[in-house]
């Protein structure tokens, strides 16, 4: 996986070349990706869908995250994002009924990784919750989770320090069901701006 290509550009998105994966987080290169954030309805209220990574993920493994994300590839457009949909959560999704919330740029570094991304980010309105059936790469994917959106929203501005989520952990047998809380240790980290600006995003639609 570190040896993929990916296309790197300039903070403005002006392509400046093929880099690998490795060294696009070594050195900090700007670089795409596809975020779709997928949301639903349960006791009238919103909630977002939250995937929960493989223990066996080099980066953040065991940590919640969006719904569904991942680098656009050298040879891939936005439209082939929606692949990261089909194969981390088998779930079928027409990126023309994807609703657009705009490019959001994400930048975070810690020791050894500097990602600057960004980030192509869409919405995908679930509102049948009980009928989905997630079908997980598991060496992706090792659950799912639900949360309260506007409860997951103050856990991003720090009014709150955990949210309740209600999910499955996958198993050889099935799934099996968790509820429980977390705080932003629990949760992939991201930027400041990008949370604000993606929670901003997300509300905009929702209230429509």
């Amino acid at each position: 996986m570190e040896t993929e290509k990916l296309r790197v550009y300039d903070e403005h998105g002006n392509p400046q070349g093929i880099e690998t994966r490795q060294a696009v987080h070594e050195q900090g290169l700007w670089h795409e990706t596809f975020h779709c954030w997928m949301v639903g309805r349960r006791n009238n209220r919103d909630t977002v869908y939250l995937q929960l990574r493989s223990e066996a993920k080099k980066d953040f493994p065991g940590l919640f995250d969006i719904t569904a994300a991942g680098h656009l590839l050298a040879d891939e457009t936005v439209e082939d994002g929606v692949r990261e949909v089909k194969e981390e959560l088998g779930l079928e999704v027409d990126f023309d009924k994807l609703i657009l919330l705009g490019m959001v740029k994400d930048q975070m570094e810690i020791p050894g990784f500097i990602d600057n991304e960004r980030c192509h980010c869409f919405l995908s309105p679930m509102p049948n919750n009980n009928d989905l059936r997630f079908e997980l790469q598991l060496e992706e994917v090792s659950g799912m989770g639900e949360v309260d959106f506007e409860a997951l929203a103050d856990l991003f501005a720090g009014k709150e320090e955990e949210v309740e989520i209600d999910g499955f952990i996958a198993t050889l047998d099935g799934h099996s069901p968790f509820k429980k809380r977390i705080g932003l240790k629990e949760i992939v980290p991201h930027s400041s701006s990008y949370l604000e600006k993606i929670i901003y995003l997300i509300r905009q639609e929702l209230n429509k």
